[in-house]
């Protein structure tokens, strides 16, 4: 019964270190536990961590920038206050607009 098998296999895939080789072909694309499929996921989540990274990269440099600014800028200093603590000079009177949105 497999000889009838055998004899109707291509000659190419009677050669047996044809055959061992497409067996081990298959057996690292699919079965391994570093296949393709996984390492193109892999390669995929390798980029998006890249994306997250300069863009977190350009937060850090925007948000120094501003450190340096209200560290070593009086009028810098004073608009962070009256915007975020709601701070006021003498003689003034904060209104304060709340957005129905919100």
């Amino acid at each position: 019964m497999l000889k009838e098998y055998y004899d109707k296999l291509p000659p190419i895939l009677k050669n047996k270190f044809i055959l061992v080789t497409l067996i081990l072909i298959v057996w690292v694309a699919f079965f391994d536990s570093n296949n393709w499929i996984k390492q193109a996921k892999l390669k995929s989540e390798i980029e998006d961590l890249k994306e997250q990274k300069n863009y977190y990269q350009d937060e850090i440099e925007k948000d120094s920038i501003a450190l340096f600014d209200l560290t070593n800028n009086q009028e810098t200093q004073e608009k962070f206050a009256r915007e975020n603590y709601l701070m006021k000079k003498e003689n003034e009177d904060v209104i304060v607009i709340i957005d129905s949105d919100e």
